[in-house]
């Protein structure tokens, strides 16, 4: 049987059956059937979820008790609390910050990893250590080596006469967000130096060759080639890392709880400190529902980078 006698059977045979029949068999649907075991999870863990905590935010609700429909009173509340406004200055401050440097740290890195060196393989596995680590780990960590009594940063600074008496890293506020800023840079940087790192490899040693043999340095090499063939990548892992870190919460709370005095808190643990251990669901909830303006306008930033880089896969960019 030839090619074009099998097809027009097959058109045939597709015309008689009926719609469900030929959605079953259409092979453009076939994404579609593998995608719905996924699309389930994501509605039943993430979209239920987040709109239950929507809708709680417009309540009164409290642990053991269902609450009633209160409007905007909780958002009302919030834009009266300093607390509030002091978490949102501080997840902002924590965001950016430590977004900044661990791109820039994560950046350097990456290239110095695509260079040829000697064990580089063991390097680039000693590199991601501190991201596989558990976070809570590392919490615990960073908290004996800023404690009071005995930090090992402030024994090694008195033994080197630098100061007199131990630094009160987590006890002063300025300190404490410096602090944790830190600690989530040590976190983050293999995440974004990794990621970075497979951009990196993708790109054709050949146009280096072609840069240099037009006589580019270094920096032009960077500048107009690897830069902008790595764009893609680093809107996509800097988004990843602005959320992460927006809505950081473990190392936050393992460390310093929100304090001292709410100078740590973000909104995430607030949004735990109000609604789980005051029991207030509805004030917590608004504080957790506040955060997604800042989380979407991350994710659009990201969008609308992407889209003007399309002309690297061959699109107008009009």
């Amino acid at each position: 049987m030839s090619t074009v006698e099998e097809a027009e059977r097959n058109a045939s045979r597709m015309k008689e059956l009926s719609a469900w029949g030929r959605l079953k068999v259409n092979r453009n649907w076939l994404a579609i059937w593998f995608m719905l075991p996924a699309a389930a999870f994501l509605l039943l863990f993430l979209a239920w979820p987040l709109l239950l905590g929507v809708w709680l935010s417009f309540t009164d609700a409290r642990l053991a008790r269902p609450g009633k429909f209160i409007g905007f009173e909780n958002y009302e509340w919030l834009w009266d609390d300093s607390v509030f406004w002091l978490s949102v200055f501080n997840t902002l401050l924590y965001t950016i910050v430590a977004s900044i440097i661990k791109f820039v740290i994560g950046l350097y890195l990456a290239l110095l990893l695509n260079r040829h060196m000697p064990f580089k393989a063991m390097i680039r596995s000693i590199v991601l250590i501190p991201f596989i680590v558990p976070t809570v780990l590392s919490a615990i960590a960073f908290w004996w080596i800023y404690d009071s009594q005995f930090s090992i940063i402030s024994w090694s600074l008195k033994q080197m006469g630098l100061i007199n008496q131990n630094i009160d890293f987590l006890g002063d506020g300025n300190m404490a967000r410096a602090s944790l800023i830190f600690a989530n840079i040590w976190r983050g940087v293999p995440f974004v130096a990794i990621t970075l790192l497979a951009g990196l490899q993708t790109v054709s040693p050949s146009l280096y060759e072609a840069a240099t043999l037009d006589g580019a340095s270094a920096w032009q090499r960077f500048r107009f080639v690897t830069y902008p063939l790595l764009t893609p990548i680093i809107a996509v892992v800097m988004t990843f890392s602005v959320l992460f870190t927006f809505t950081d919460f473990q190392l936050i709370w393992a460390m310093t709880r929100g304090g001292p005095a709410n100078a740590t808190h973000l909104m995430a643990t607030l949004s735990y400190s109000r609604g789980i251990l005051s029991g207030q669901l509805g004030e917590g909830s608004a504080i957790a529902t506040a955060m997604i303006p800042f989380l979407l306008a991350a994710i659009m930033f990201s969008w609308f980078g992407l889209q003007r880089r399309k002309w690297q896969q061959g699109e107008n960019n009009d």
